[in-house]
């Protein structure tokens, strides 16, 4: 990643300045990132919140003029112990395993909304959302759909998501990957 360093520049919060109290002009930075690139970066890494030890899923629903409404990530309802409830992903008896305990990012994120419709919204998502999934974001007014992964194509569960996605004018795309990279040191 490119860094111009200026005198006097506080790096952290991106302040710039001369050092001498002066007006420093300066033409934009040009390498800053979209906000498709934003927008994902925010999903992915909401999904690092997930306790999850093996599927870590974020969501980003963003409103028609770009402002972030909601964020979510795959994890247990508010009140159910992270430590005593399964994170297995398979066993004999399914209430042993997570999916039958899980909330997806994208449920997550439309339940955590407190504002008014999410109606033509869009929602960024680091996995292709499985269908109870999709009946929420239809019912939601969401009206776009971006996302990261698609490793369940195929399946039952995401072809009928894109059935219904299709059936009620949902659009969906993969996420267009550009490379960039960003360090973020907390």
């Amino acid at each position: 990643m490119r860094e111009t360093v200026f005198s006097g520049q506080n790096r952290r919060a991106g302040c710039q300045g001369s050092g001498t109290g002066g007006i420093f002009m300066a033409n934009k930075r040009e390498d800053y990132i979209s906000w498709d690139e934003y927008f994902m970066g925010v999903a992915i890494l909401s999904g690092q919140r997930s306790k999850d030890p093996n599927t870590q899923v974020g969501c980003c629903i963003v409103s028609q003029d770009n402002k972030i409404l909601s964020m979510g990530y795959n994890g247990l309802p508010i009140g159910c112990s992270d430590e005593e409830f399964p994170w297995n992903r398979e066993g004999d008896d399914p209430l042993e395993t997570k999916y039958v305990y899980t909330v997806h990012s994208e449920l997550n994120a439309i339940l955590n909304y407190r504002g008014g419709s999410l109606e033509g919204a869009k929602l960024y998502v680091s996995l292709f959302p499985c269908n109870e999934c999709a009946k929420a974001i239809i019912q939601s007014g969401i009206k776009e759909v971006i996302y990261d992964c698609n490793k369940y194509k195929g399946t039952p569960s995401v072809s009928a998501s894109m059935r219904m996605f299709d059936a009620a004018g949902v659009k969906y795309h993969p996420y267009r990957r550009t490379g960039r990279k960003i360090q973020i040191e907390l």
